[in-house]
């Protein structure tokens, strides 16, 4: 699946029948979601950690680096839209509020 192409529903739907094969489902309250998420993120934090601003802007330039940004990446993704799911929130929807919060409490300076 391509980012141009994957639809969050077509995403979920993966993740929701990778889960369910395994019956995962127990496991995934909107607690423990919200635990492994935090773990995830620290886990893609420890690949930048000590990196200057520089060095992390060019990170995903080395293969190495870039193959384990993915997958922390994919993590972090994988547990947002399980939470998304069993939560009941739309994530496009509640990223389109957000952004229109987001303008009004961060306006673009004139020009």
């Amino acid at each position: 699946m391509a980012d141009e192409t994957a639809t969050v529903a077509e995403l979920q739907g993966a993740i929701r029948r990778f889960a369910e094969a395994r019956g995962w489902e127990p496991y995934h309250s909107p607690k423990n979601l919200v635990m492994a998420l935090a773990s995830e993120v620290g886990e893609l934090c420890d690949i930048f950690r000590w990196l200057t601003p520089e060095e992390s802007r060019a990170a995903a330039t080395d293969p190495q680096l870039r193959v384990a940004i993915a997958d922390e990446l994919a993590d972090v993704a994988n547990i947002v839209l399980l939470l998304s799911l069993y939560t009941g929130i739309d994530l496009s929807e509640a990223l389109g509020a957000k952004l229109l919060k987001n303008a009004i409490k961060y306006p673009a300076p004139p020009g």
